[in-house]
């Protein structure tokens, strides 16, 4: 009988992907998406045609076997519990899957799918909420990526009229423009119409580079 081993992604826990097997990859994707446990929905990464049930035990074996500290597991009530949660990207996951395929020449039963508007709609919400929390838990400076007094930033959203509108800044916390003095949240509501609180550095760019990628790349240099 065929089925299908499938490779789920959730911006609810994005370092995350669920490797498991279903009959029906769109039942088994209704069945998980009735829960009101999570802010977002699973959606399709990949899939993987196959001619058995149980196939994708082999997958998890194979995957324990390389890195026994993928998986997710927890004890309830007393009971070892083994999840088909693994913390790796989607892409290491995919590769796996297209190795397996490529040795059983078989990669044409292998299919990668595209985001849908609206799972694009939510990556971007989870996103949002993502970097507003890490602006809670360390406020953006101008002085944590390198970026002095007078140096020009620019605003970046292609959905909005004032995409590409430039402002300076003029010290750690502030920027000006239009002769006023902003802080990057709250200049970042304005310019992109929004009537909720943004996380301002996700809209900014300074050298074509996003505000929150210089931040994390610098603090992947300092750490190591």
């Amino acid at each position: 009988m065929t089925g299908y081993i499938y490779i789920l992604t959730n911006p609810s826990f994005e370092e995350y992907v669920k490797i498991g097997y279903a009959d029906d990859v769109n039942q088994r994707l209704k069945q998980l998406n009735r829960s009101e446990c999570i802010p977002f929905a699973f959606r399709i990464y990949a899939t993987y045609e196959v001619d058995s049930r149980l196939s994708d035990i082999k997958i998890h074996s194979i995957i324990d076997k390389l890195n026994p500290n993928l998986r997710s597991i927890d004890t309830f009530e007393g009971k070892e519990r083994k999840r088909e949660f693994y913390a790796m990207s989607p892409e290491d996951a995919y590769s796996i899957l297209e190795a397996i395929a490529e040795i059983n020449g078989r990669k044409d039963k292998l299919k990668k799918y595209n985001l849908t508007e609206s799972e694009q709609n939510e990556e971007n919400i989870a996103n949002e909420v993502k970097e507003e929390n890490m602006e809670r838990l360390t406020p953006f400076n101008f002085n944590m990526v390198n970026i002095k007094p007078n140096e020009i930033i620019v605003f970046t959203n292609v959905t909005s009229p004032n995409n590409g509108t430039e402002c300076k800044v003029v010290d750690d916390k502030h920027v000006e423009y239009n002769g006023k003095i902003w802080s990057l949240s709250a200049l970042a509501k304005v310019l992109s119409n929004s009537k909720w609180s943004v996380a301002g550095p996700r809209y900014f760019k300074y050298k074509g580079e996003w505000l929150n990628d210089i931040r994390k790349r610098l603090e992947g240099i300092n750490h190591e």
